[in-house]
């Protein structure tokens, strides 16, 4: 490793307490004693000290992008600050129901097609996706929506999960040069990237509450036609995250007129789609062919993630408008967000085949089956329409405070929950979270019982 002398002088004042060597004897002696140990050696041992030494913003001065200081801490950031200080029953394994990761092993197929496949990492891949992927994924929506084979040259963009592709897809269509500052409409509880999405692309977010009269759906007809006027994105979640409600043809009926009046996109997040329990989930693509509309102005987004159990894999894609697509594969083209082609090769393995999705499926089915009668009564759970969540209640006791729930069932029963305050904003009067907790049923089903056993006797 060869550094210049001034970095090496600055180094060893640094680690000496701040002083130069010039200027004290004493501390240009444990400096030299730094060099003749090893200068390369000390810099790996001491960088991170150095650095706590140096004043805030020493090299970023106030070259950073302001809006970054508008982003919410993340619900999880939150969670763990509630719990701190927290010392739980550590007789009890830990139970955890907070976080939406998927837990069931992921398929054979997919593991196999990955081994199969390690030459590609050894090219760049295109932005665009290979052929093959992307006619699986056209052949899988027209076969699982029964509508028209998507154009899969066209109509088609495979990314690299649904979050990553969420946020960017924010960043390339939201125009902020017009003489009004563009709104982003989004459903409130939420998943957060919609919001941080809009902050970061200069936008406003407009919150429409998912309450218990609405059927935990967005009432989009409480919109201000001001607001609208503004509009340049809808984000919708169909199955929803957290409430698992799923939109009907009613809604999205309203919505494609909304969208045609006002001329805004709708981003449509269906990466829960595939885990129901009575029926399949309509999709935005669906509900368009079905209504007699093109798919003008509106996208999809999916991923392997929750259908296929494979969240660290990264695959999912964007389907819809055409020259919508063609200009956020301009941008990615220019984000550098292409998906290994040995990725995809295991993504085409598993959009192709269902048999995997349908265990999956029954799996869920059997832990909401076990799950939902122990907590009826005390958390006033009931079977979502899809997904892997229960928007359940926190007992009468707590007025409402699902923090305050949520630190004492972890802290006496050693489970962990999520507030649902925390995935929601206070909009028009209301946190339509206030008052409730998410529990993610993706443990395995002897875990989640078990969760849901605890919780039913201490909500007692």
């Amino acid at each position: 490793m060869q550094v210049s002398p001034e970095f090496e002088d600055f180094f060893c004042a640094q680690s000496t307490g701040g002083a130069s060597r010039k200027q004290n004897g004493a501390r240009r002696d444990s400096g030299q004693r730094y060099r003749q140990q090893g200068f390369p050696g000390l810099v790996q041992r001491n960088i991170v000290d150095i650095i706590r030494r140096l004043p805030p913003c020493h090299c970023l001065h106030t070259a950073v992008n302001p809006l970054l200081d508008r982003l919410q801490p993340y619900p999880f950031q939150r969670l763990r600050q509630l719990f701190a200080g927290a010392k739980p029953d550590a007789a009890l394994r830990h139970v955890d129901l907070s976080i939406g990761e998927p837990k069931h092993p992921t398929p054979a197929l997919i593991t196999e097609a990955i081994a199969a496949n390690f030459d590609g990492l050894a090219q760049y891949p295109a932005t665009l996706g290979t052929p093959a992927l992307r006619e699986a994924i056209a052949d899988w929506l027209a076969q699982r929506y029964g509508i028209a084979r998507p154009d899969p040259a066209l109509q088609v963009l495979p990314v690299n999960g649904s979050r990553e592709a969420l946020f960017s897809f924010v960043q390339a269509v939201i125009d902020p040069t017009g003489p009004t500052q563009p709104v982003v409409v989004s459903p409130n509880p939420f998943y957060q990237i919609y919001e941080g999405a809009a902050l970061l692309a200069g936008a406003e977010p407009y919150y429409v509450n998912c309450l218990p009269e609405t059927n935990l759906l967005a009432d989009w007809a409480s919109v201000p036609q001001e607001i609208w006027q503004r509009t340049q994105v809808v984000f919708v979640c169909s199955p929803g995250n957290p409430t698992g409600a799923v939109m009907g043809l009613d809604g999205w009926r309203t919505l494609f007129a909304l969208a045609e009046r006002h001329n805004f996109i709708i981003a449509s997040d269906e990466c829960y789609s595939e885990i129901w329990f009575d029926s399949p989930p309509l999709g935005a693509l669906q509900a368009a062919s079905l209504l007699g509309h093109d798919y003008e102005r509106l996208v999809v987004f999916s991923s392997l993630s929750k259908r296929s159990n494979a969240p660290g894999m990264r695959s999912g894609f964007v389907a819809g408008d055409a020259e919508i697509l063609a200009k956020f594969l301009l941008y990615r083209t220019y984000h550098g967000s292409a998906m290994s082609t040995m990725l995809q090769a295991a993504s085409v393995a598993a959009w192709r085949d269902e048999a995997h999705v349908e265990a999956n499926r029954a799996a869920y089915r059997a832990k909401f089956e076990a799950v939902v009668p122990l907590l009826a009564a005390p958390l006033k759970a009931q079977m979502p329409d899809a997904a892997f969540y229960l928007w359940a209640e926190v007992p009468a006791r707590y007025d409402g405070d699902d923090t305050a729930f949520a630190r004492e069932l972890y802290e006496r029963c050693h489970v962990t929950v999520l507030p649902g305050s925390y995935l929601a904003r206070t909009a028009h009067g209301v946190n339509p979270g206030a008052g409730r907790v998410r529990l993610a049923l993706v443990a395995n089903l002897d875990d989640c019982v078990e969760g849901a056993r605890r919780i039913a006797e201490f909500a007692r």
